[in-house]
């Protein structure tokens, strides 16, 4: 590989001479900076930034360590991340921890992976890069990140209870309320729920909303309309008969695997979804549209909240004034109104007189 210095010699100057010309400053005739662009391309002369880097201590590159790339959430969340730092001219280094693929979910609950994490972060400091966006695999309490950290730090997808390092996350509580006053809207008075995890934060924060919606409704809260499953689809499945059974008239599931488990269920019992029985989800995965009928729900914004993290660490590695506040930013969910919710027009009453006459 060719160097500067051999640049200069070939073209007679100085390696300030080549270097100025390399980084577009001036004090260079025409002449003399034609002439030696001449020779960079035709010897296919490339910087050495490494070098460049070190002597300036600006790599404009930032590190982001994924807990696991096979989880869905985090390819849209990373591509968000690229976008932003290729807009402002960043590189980012990736680190994939493969955790959901070492411990599955177990290791939501439990610090024992903070040792891999801080391995990882001192590997991307002795790479100098200037911030870490480290975005989890599940939106939960983030506390691996080191105390005292040398570089900005930011959270994706996950809550730190600490200021200095910003969490990016869901706005859970708000798009589940929006999703529910929309079925509200459409006639619903008992709208029975699907739950994830008692003891998942998208469990809670989506709860609310729910409790939230129904109170602007001015409908009573029942907590026996609401019953907790796995966020796969056998409990969708096996939780749609209690609601049944209970009168409901909507199933608002926590997640769209969940709602694929209902649609099955109902289908079974007899139910045409978005005609007898209203069924929305959550997240917008792939299958929804695809359901029969295509399901109402709501998207996660996972691009939105990579390009928020990359966007708030590059303010804070550039030293822009900013109010971080209490260090939490939402990012709002997208609505997808689709085929699966009716409007209710004593349905509830025709689904019983047209099972009397069937019997």
């Amino acid at each position: 590989m060719i160097t500067i210095k051999e640049i200069a010699k070939i073209c007679e100057v100085s390696v300030a001479t080549v270097s100025n010309i390399i980084n577009d400053k001036g004090g260079v005739s025409d002449e003399t900076r034609a002439r030696v662009m001449k020779v960079i391309q035709e010897m296919n002369y490339t910087p050495n930034s490494v070098a460049k880097n070190l002597k300036t201590k600006n790599s404009r590159s930032i590190g982001v360590i994924a807990e696991d790339m096979t989880v869905f959430a985090l390819p849209d969340i990373i591509d968000g991340i690229t976008e932003y730092c290729e807009k402002e001219d960043y590189q980012i280094l990736l680190v994939n921890l493969r955790l959901y693929k070492k411990f599955e979910d177990t290791y939501y609950r439990d610090n024992s992976y903070k040792a891999i994490v801080h391995k990882e972060i001192r590997k991307l400091l002795s790479k100098q890069v200037e911030g870490i966006i480290y975005v989890a695999a599940h939106e939960r309490l983030i506390n691996v990140i080191p105390e005292g950290m040398a570089i900005p730090t930011v959270v994706a997808y996950g809550f730190t209870n600490r200021p200095e390092i910003p969490s990016v996350v869901v706005a859970d509580t708000k798009g589940a309320m929006q999703l529910v006053t929309y079925l509200i809207s459409r006639g619903h008075r008992k709208i029975g729920v699907i739950a994830g995890k008692k003891d998942s934060l998208h469990t809670q924060s989506r709860l609310e909303g729910y409790q939230r919606a129904l109170f602007e409704g001015g409908i009573l809260y029942d907590p026996n309309l609401v019953v907790y499953g796995e966020w796969d689809r056998a409990s969708g499945y096996r939780n749609t008969d209690v609601l049944v059974e209970k009168n409901v008239t909507a199933i608002f599931c926590m997640n769209d695997f969940m709602a694929g488990g209902a649609y099955d269920r109902l289908d079974e019992l007899g139910y045409k979804i978005g005609k007898d029985m209203a069924v929305a989800g959550f997240d917008n995965r792939e299958m929804a549209e695809f359901e029969k009928p295509p399901l109402t729900t709501m998207g996660l914004p996972l691009h939105d909240m990579g390009y928020c993290a990359s966007e708030l660490i590059i303010k804070l590695v550039e030293n822009e004034k900013m109010d971080t506040g209490n260090g939490i930013y939402y990012v709002d969910c997208n609505f997808f109104d689709r085929e699966s919710v009716n409007q209710v027009e004593n349905n509830k009453t025709h689904r019983s007189a047209e099972k009397d006459e069937n019997s």
